[in-house]
């Protein structure tokens, strides 16, 4: 109301000229560029045009307009509505602080600035006083509510900067040609300069698919070199949460050709135990996806929610899901929710199908690396560590000892009494039976207390970190016991008959512990093995020998 008393405006036989106006900026508002979260529309060229020509309270109400054209183009949230008051004020406030400073500086509404060149650096300090308060007003406002101070050096400033030196000229140009040629300045002007907002809107939108395209092959490269499943998983998580705002992200794997489990869920930046219900690979999102075998995107929860079946958190929103495909071969499902709608572009569904991709082909290198890597360190017939691999570990905790990360380090080896005899009776199939089901023995006795191998032949070792000679003496005679006290089943099969034949054996076993008996781990390996021979084996066999020095 005081805006209209103190500076009235004339909009007689003007108004289908207003309406061109808002036109022109509704047009231009629309496509706006969000650049570090940041909308950036480019109506500040029309909205002077409208104060020069219409006065104050004209550009006031267009610019409120072109507003709510804007926020209504971004779709904002229920829990970011208050832009809506907030933008209405700074800009109903920067309107009047710039008209106010024009007015002062002694600028007219509507002058010729051809014939009145007085009055067109008045004009062309207008959209200086502009930019200048408008960064201030900016500035102010995030800084209460945000707490963040603002750099002239950041991106979104820089391209707002750039626009405005761009487009204030332009108004300065519409107005001087409204005030000559009338409503067609629109058309010489504003044509133009929209075709422009549409190249530079399809130019940001191209410079971010290219900045999202040169991420995923980094994070392409970077799982590459991950050797192990889970850093993979991990790693591809992390920097999908950093490119993309992630509240939820799960992998799902087929199982059985049947059923899709899920094998990594990340909730709010914290893993989760994956104790999901499967669902059927028929079934959900996901199912469809399989389907289709296309990618799906859902910008909020109204749109998923009656065809899915997957488990998904009350506040999940935006959804994407993307097969994870290997050799035309789908092999899992990646599942991830933004609890906003509206969170994923379909540049950005095109990126994560873009890593999935990357991720298949990560994951399948690391499965083979484990599987070759299992080989190399296991017992084929046993399943065991194998000699080298306890050579190895022996080093390395031998290391730690050294280094003062242990204190204690014991080692058991164990030898089969008369095994020989055992080959020569039942077979060496019954032989390796008798390995195999020791094995497991060892391993489900030893469970975490140490590290079972094969040594070779019929030895077999348990390297016992953390653990005094006593204990491993104690751990010895359990062991002992276990062997000694219970039949071995050997299976055999004759004449197509099957039978069952038990067997008893017994070990004699050698213990040594460090540092106590060694300095190196030869030393320690070379002490048991002699507590074995010649305090267990020439005593009589099936007994626990310790070295003594």
């Amino acid at each position: 109301m005081l805006t209209y008393h103190f500076y009235p405006p004339d909009f007689s036989g003007q108004g289908i000229s207003l309406v061109a106006f808002f036109i022109l900026m509704f047009f231009v508002s629309s496509m706006p560029m969000v650049i570090n979260n940041t909308p950036i529309f480019l109506i500040q060229w029309v909205t002077m045009a409208v104060f020069l020509t219409f006065g104050l309270l004209a550009e006031m109400i267009l610019v409120q307009l072109g507003i709510l054209v804007l926020l209504l183009r971004l779709k904002i949230q229920k829990d970011q509505l208050f832009r809506l008051p907030l933008n209405s004020l700074l800009f109903f406030t920067l309107s009047l602080l710039s008209g106010l400073a024009y007015f002062a500086m002694g600028g007219k509404i509507g002058v010729d600035l051809i014939d009145n060149p007085q009055y067109f650096w008045v004009a062309a300090a207008y959209p200086v006083i502009h930019f200048t308060l408008n960064q201030v007003l900016i500035s102010v406002i995030q800084a209460a509510l945000y707490g963040r101070k603002i750099s002239f050096l950041e991106k979104d400033l820089i391209w707002e900067t750039i626009t405005s030196l761009i487009t204030f000229p332009i108004g300065l140009i519409l107005y001087i040609l409204y005030s000559e040629v009338g409503i067609l300045a629109l058309l010489f002007v504003g044509v133009p300069f929209v075709s422009l907002s549409i190249i530079l809107h399809l130019y940001y939108s191209s410079e971010k698919v290219i900045d999202y395209l040169q991420k995923a092959a980094d994070i392409g490269h970077q799982m590459a070199e991950r050797l192990d499943v889970n850093e993979v998983m991990e790693l591809f998580i992390l920097k999908l949460s950093e490119m993309l705002p992630v509240d939820y992200a799960y992998i799902l794997d087929i199982k059985d050709n049947d059923e899709l489990h899920t094998i990594y869920r990340i909730e709010h930046g914290k893993m989760k135990k994956n104790d999901l219900k499967p669902t059927k690979k028929s079934e959900g999102i996901s199912g469809l996806v399989l389907g289709t075998g296309k990618s799906a995107l859902f910008h909020s929860r109204k749109k998923w929610k009656s065809i899915a079946k997957e488990f998904l958190p009350g506040d999940a929103e935006s959804l994407i899901c993307v097969p994870i495909i290997r050799s035309n071969e789908v092999l899992g499902m990646l599942l991830l929710s933004s609890a906003k709608k509206r969170s994923y572009e379909k540049s950005q569904l095109m990126i994560v199908d873009i890593l999935c991709s990357h991720f298949a082909i990560a994951i399948e290198n690391a499965k083979h690396y484990e599987e070759t890597k299992a080989k190399s360190e296991r017992c084929a017939l046993t399943k065991l560590f194998n000699y080298r691999y306890i050579e190895a570990k022996l080093n390395e905790e031998f290391s730690r000892l050294q280094n003062g990360e242990r204190e204690l380090l014991s080692l058991i080896i164990l030898d089969i009494d008369h095994f020989k005899k055992v080959n020569d009776t039942y077979g060496h199939q019954s032989g390796n039976e008798i390995l195999c089901e020791l094995a497991d023995r060892l391993t489900n006795l030893i469970n975490t207390a140490g590290i079972a191998a094969r040594y070779g032949g019929e030895e077999f070792v348990v390297l016992m970190p953390e653990t005094s000679k006593d204990d491993a003496i104690g751990w010895a005679e359990l062991i002992r016991q276990n062997i000694a006290n219970r039949p071995f089943i050997l299976k055999q099969n004759i004449d197509g008959r099957s039978s069952s034949t038990k067997v008893y054996i017994t070990a004699s076993i050698g213990v040594a512990a460090a540092p106590e008996d060694a300095d190196d781990s030869l030393a320690l390996i070379r002490h048991a093995d002699r507590a074995l021979y010649v305090g267990a084996k020439r005593a009589g066999r099936n007994r626990v020998a310790e070295y003594v020095k």
